[in-house]
């Protein structure tokens, strides 16, 4: 039998370039891997902590839903469903709950992040990493593709299947692996990490009219026109990378060294490659938007096949 692949994304809003880059493209390209089994799921469970309006939590996840499958996320590579449609997770939570720690759940860089930034945390974000280890888990899940930012969580759920096992002297739990993404950084357009959360975005639904908007107003520093420019330290330049081809990349690096180039010329070609990479995706989008029950039938199929397996 093939190795399982397990990841989620949050609904918390419109997919932008961050996503895309740390996640989406990762998860689309491992369903070329032979020999293994995918299951992506919409982590509405795990939204509740930050999104509390019912009808914005369904446009959320309905909205995720269109953007992978216009993306290129196929229903006969991948088991693609709700979370919240496979209330067993929440069952093995709990079970886990009573075999881990507090000390474990208190060393978490995330739940640490959100108390410093002054957030008033709920139980429900101390409690996080259980229902994340329980997603894994559950499914039996070999590799786990995630950020640098979830590594601890995947460790941290190496651990609760350890405890479980050692505790019930069983070997049911299997112990899951992180994957993570080659992709850098993505800087947003203020040059800090690329988040909903900073205002920064560059969405991947955005009309050309906006997009333009977004993607001439990246910080740059001062260097004059005729000056040369660093591409090691732009963000404008860290963005193209992001889709050019390394000859691409030389060619734009060896303008910037040269002087005489403005950063309004980079932008432009930053625009081109944002509209052209993401000229399908958006066609695919506007013709699934008409078809919500085609969506919403992808997302049942699944929850079928994952719940069959969660039981």
């Amino acid at each position: 039998m093939g190795k399982r692949i397990l990841s989620g994304v949050q609904p918390s809003g419109k997919l932008h370039l961050g996503n895309y880059f740390g996640a989406v493209k990762q998860h689309i390209a491992l369903q070329e891997i032979p020999d293994a089994e995918r299951f992506y799921f919409i982590a509405d469970f795990h939204s509740l902590t930050t999104v509390q309006d019912a009808a914005k939590l369904r446009e959320f996840v309905h909205g995720v839903a269109l953007d992978y499958l216009a993306l290129g996320l196929d229903p006969q590579k991948s088991t693609f469903f709700r979370q919240s449609d496979v209330p067993e997770v929440t069952e093995l939570a709990w079970l886990l709950s009573t075999v881990t720690g507090m000390g474990l759940l208190e060393r978490a860089h995330s739940y640490k992040d959100k108390l410093q930034k002054g957030i008033k945390p709920s139980v429900g974000l101390f409690y996080y990493p259980l229902l994340m280890a329980a997603d894994i888990l559950i499914y039996k899940s070999d590799l786990v593709p995630v950020g640098q930012d979830q590594v601890q969580h995947v460790e941290m759920t190496q651990d609760m299947a350890t405890y479980f096992n050692e505790t019930y002297k069983t070997k049911v739990f299997v112990r899951p692996e992180t994957k993570l993404s080659s992709t850098p950084k993505v800087p947003g357009i203020d040059g800090e990490k690329m988040s909903k959360s900073y205002g920064n975005t560059i969405d991947l639904q955005a009309e050309e009219k906006e997009l333009k908007k977004v993607v001439m107003s990246v910080k740059t520093d001062s260097t004059p026109v005729d000056q040369p420019k660093n591409p090691d330290t732009d963000n404008v330049y860290a963005l193209y990378s992001l889709f050019a081809s390394d000859d691409e990349k030389k060619a734009l690096a060896d303008r910037y060294r040269a002087g005489g180039m403005g950063y309004g010329d980079a932008k432009k070609l930053l625009l081109e490659k944002v509209l052209t990479h993401f000229a399908d995706y958006r066609k695919k989008r506007a013709e699934l938007i008409a078809k919500p029950e085609v969506v919403e039938q992808v997302l049942r199929d699944g929850a079928t096949k994952a719940r069959a397996l969660a039981r």
